[in-house]
């Protein structure tokens, strides 16, 4: 490809490529859009998908991204890990519109690197300890780019049959290794199917679940359906119930406390559920959380499990953070009882390195969900034999369009395999339980919550026993702390009581790492106890 000053449209003069394709080089140079002339030739009109202009951007692209994650890592004193730019900072920083004529490449990434970069919170850097992780892995990042460059849109079997088989195969090897009962595997009537996310995953099973019992007692009981879970359920619950059609005041958020270690009681969902029964209301679904939100607790699975069961109602399991850990046999014990739910989900893009997004969802009864979601356009049907094997996820999901996600957690579980899955997990769950020994041995600080998984759950104690003034003194805490740039941590409130949380996840976080946030930590506490 040859590069020259060039005439677009025959208007001004431009840095253009001979071939003239309409989007810019990594080396300052602009691409003629359109049919014009590069030193008085004729060009060909814009080439959107032209194979050496991506593998020579390809290359560039991949290197940004690789230097990125070596700075992360190298010097993260450069990047502060909140975000410190003001709401609206970038308006003015940008153009007012979209512009008409090509732009290179390398202008482009120059304005990531002072304009778009400011603007993040840097999610990978090692002393990122807020949220549960969205967590990034070679294999995730090839996964996703491979997928990208195939762009296929996997809604039936015929539209790319291998998108479909890829991604049933794939979750049998997932369930396999969380030791999923047999009938969430494909040879059966139940199944798997990547969501975007757990949001997506409990609302189908919840419209599934209300389409079920529907069917039994009527469309016109849909006032009286209701639905129980905890109070420290994810807020997705309640959004998908309302979009499902339920009654705000019939979403039964039964009260958690430390006793249960904020886990959901079953004595209090037989009794909700027996009260309901009694008032004429129809109970049916239970959404029970492995791994919460606020503190990482536990549903008890098994008895939970059986109440369903004997009322004959849907029970899910929303393990998407700590499903993730259920891969190591350490772990599994705290999704016994699952053979009782009706479906179970996880976010491996949390904590299994498959980059966002990946939600596989496993449901026992696939027909339940294929009932609620199907759709039968004329132009979407085909002939196949075989018929009854053929699997269309455009049934099992809201959209119709989807990516072909399942080639990266392939990628994800070829390219480490389980075993090293299994110790990297370990390997955060360990640093979790230095940090709690940190905590632990400071008289300052207690641990709030038992630690089960990657979270610690912990405060500044309170003094006298004045629980307001100890709230307080951690809202400031956390602001000071976060407010250096040097560590992002989170917060949530438990029983009426601010706690910090300190979340391990991020791929390139060590040990020394959390040693420094403890120090930082350690550091802002003093200056707060000498102010009280």
């Amino acid at each position: 490809m040859e590069y020259g000053n060039g005439t677009e449209n025959g208007i001004g003069k431009s840095n253009g490529i001979s071939n003239g394709h309409g989007i810019g080089d990594g080396h300052g140079n602009g691409y003629v859009n359109g049919n014009g002339k590069v030193n008085g030739e004729k060009v060909k009109k814009m080439k959107p998908m032209d194979s050496e202009v991506l593998r020579e951007q390809g290359h560039i692209m991949v290197d940004f991204i690789a230097d990125y994650y070596k700075n992360l890592e190298d010097s993260p004193q450069d990047f502060p890990v909140l975000s410190q730019v003001q709401p609206g900072y970038l308006r003015d920083m940008l153009p007012d519109s979209a512009p008409d004529h090509p732009e290179p490449l390398k202008e482009l990434l120059d304005d990531v690197s002072k304009k778009i970069i400011p603007g993040l919170t840097h999610w990978q850097i090692p002393s990122y300890f807020a949220y549960y992780a969205s967590s990034t892995s070679v294999a995730g990042f090839l996964g996703e780019m491979l997928s990208a460059g195939l762009s296929v849109v996997g809604f039936t079997w015929l539209t790319s049959p291998v998108a479909t088989e890829l991604e049933v195969i794939v979750l049998d090897w997932l369930a396999k290794l969380l030791q999923l009962p047999d009938h969430f595997l494909s040879i059966g009537n139940g199944g798997g199917v990547i969501q975007g996310t757990g949001c997506e995953a409990v609302l189908v099973v919840v419209l599934a679940a209300r389409d079920r019992i529907m069917k039994k007692v009527g469309k016109t009981s849909l006032s009286q359906l209701v639905v129980y879970a905890s109070d420290q359920t994810h807020s997705s619950f309640r959004k998908a119930c309302l979009i499902g059609g339920i009654h705000e005041e019939n979403i039964r958020l039964l009260k958690t406390d430390s006793s249960t270690n904020y886990g959901m009681t079953p004595k209090s969902l037989e009794e909700s559920i027996s009260s309901d029964l009694e008032t004429g209301f129809i109970p049916f679904f239970i959404c029970a959380t492995v791994g919460t939100t606020s503190s990482a607790a536990v549903d008890p699975l098994v008895p939970l499990g059986k109440i369903a069961k004997s009322y004959g109602i849907w029970m899910h399991v929303d393990a998407a953070y700590a499903g993730n850990a259920c891969i190591c046999p350490e772990f599994r014990k705290h999704i016994d009882g699952v053979e009782n739910a009706d479906s179970f989900n996880i976010n491996a893009h949390k904590w299994l390195f498959a980059n966002q997004t990946c939600s596989p969802l496993w449901v026992k009864d696939r027909y339940s969900l294929i009932n609620a979601l199907k759709t039968n356009p004329e132009y979407l049907e085909y002939k196949v034999s075989k018929r009854d094997e053929v699997v269309n996820y455009k049934d099992w999901q809201i959209s119709l369009s989807r990516r072909f996600r399942s080639l990266k957690l392939w990628m994800v579980l070829r390219l480490y395999g389980a075993k090293n899955l299994r110790n990297f997990i370990r390997d955060h769950v360990n640093l979790a339980k230095h940090f709690e020994d940190y905590v632990a041995q400071d008289a300052h600080f207690e641990v709030v919550t038992t630690r089960y998984f990657s979270l610690v759950c912990f405060r500044l104690a309170p003094v006298d026993g004045d629980e307001d003034k100890c709230n307080e003194r951690n809202r400031e805490l956390l602001a000071t702390v976060n407010s250096t740039g040097k560590i992002f941590i989170s917060h949530t409130v438990l029983s009426g009581k601010f706690i910090l949380r300190f979340a391990v996840g991020a791929p390139l976080t060590e040990e020394k790492h959390v040693n420094e946030a403890w120090r930082i930590i350690q550091k802002h506490a003093s200056i707060h106890n000498k102010k009280y």
